[in-house]
């Protein structure tokens, strides 16, 4: 991991360095960071897609709508559940507000790559003119 050193200026207007480490992000950080649930259930629909556009062409939009709609939900829950913290603890950081809206986003994009695979495999098998 790499370090990065940058210059804070504290309430007095003293200026001091703090190092802040850069971390990757694996694929199965963000797995679990979105919800085991949400994404065990999209990933689901993603096999399933596969196996739809293997035996059943016609089910492709349908899996692939139902992604996107399921991780729509996991996202609008994990939004109640932002603003349900913000109720119970009234101030809040910014920097622990940001960060739980990257994870509640996490399972629309995934939702949204998946979607985005179902419609690719509908071009791919739409017949040609």
């Amino acid at each position: 991991m790499k370090e990065e050193v940058y210059y804070v200026v504290d309430s007095l207007g003293v200026t001091h360095p703090e190092t802040i480490e850069k971390a990757r992000v694996s694929i199965g950080q963000l797995f679990v960071e979105g919800g085991l649930g949400f994404m065990i259930i999209i990933s689901v629909f993603l096999i399933l897609l596969f196996l739809a556009a293997w035996k059943a062409p016609r089910w492709v939009k349908e899996i692939g709508i139902g992604a996107l709609v399921v991780s729509a939900f996991g996202s609008l829950l994990g939004l109640l559940q932002v603003f349900d913290a913000l109720q119970r603890f009234g101030d809040v950081p910014t920097s622990v507000l940001c960060g739980g809206l990257k994870v509640l986003m996490i399972p629309f994009f995934y939702g949204l790559i998946v979607y985005f695979i179902s419609l690719v495999i509908r071009i791919i098998q739409k017949p040609r003119i």
